[in-house]
């Protein structure tokens, strides 16, 4: 069996990983789009980069439909996304700190790299609920936190 599939930190990991190795710009970008701000916080000595997805409830740690990178700037990284259509999305964001595009694991599948998601969300054993890390995206510039961990 893949260790990706041996533990619940691992399917985490993984799906980080591919949420945000996947991600593209697939969905074109309607007559009203907005900019998603994320700030991401508790970034670690300025080391490799910090990568950020925002996705909608199908593709929610799969293939998300919009992803940035930026060099990672200690204590906090703002990434801004832009032409998100208004609506609910959830954004994740993890600090590849070698820069290998991948959120890096240990033997047991737990993340060795810090990452986190919009509003906090945590989940038990793995990822968070979609609905958990749900924020509500308008018009304009909507600011969203994520703090890593």
């Amino acid at each position: 069996m893949p260790q990706a599939c041996t533990s619940r930190p691992a399917v985490l990991s993984a799906a980080l990983s591919c949420a945000l190795l996947l991600a593209a710009h697939v969905i074109p970008t309607p007559a009203s789009a907005a900019t998603v701000e994320v700030r991401v916080t508790n970034v670690a000595g300025g080391k490799g980069k910090v990568n950020v997805a925002v996705c909608d409830r199908e593709r929610f740690l799969k293939q998300c439909a919009y992803s940035a990178s930026v060099p990672a700037r200690e204590g906090e990284t703002v990434v801004s996304l832009k032409d998100i259509p208004p609506g609910t999305w959830a954004v994740l964001a993890y600090q590849d700190e070698n820069e290998n595009k991948e959120l890096d694991r240990n033997f047991l599948g737990i993340p060795k790299e810090n990452y986190g998601f919009s509003r906090d969300a945590a989940g038990r054993f793995g990822p968070p609920g979609f609905d958990d890390a749900a924020i509500e995206v308008r018009d304009g510039t909507t600011v969203a936190p994520v703090k890593l961990h």
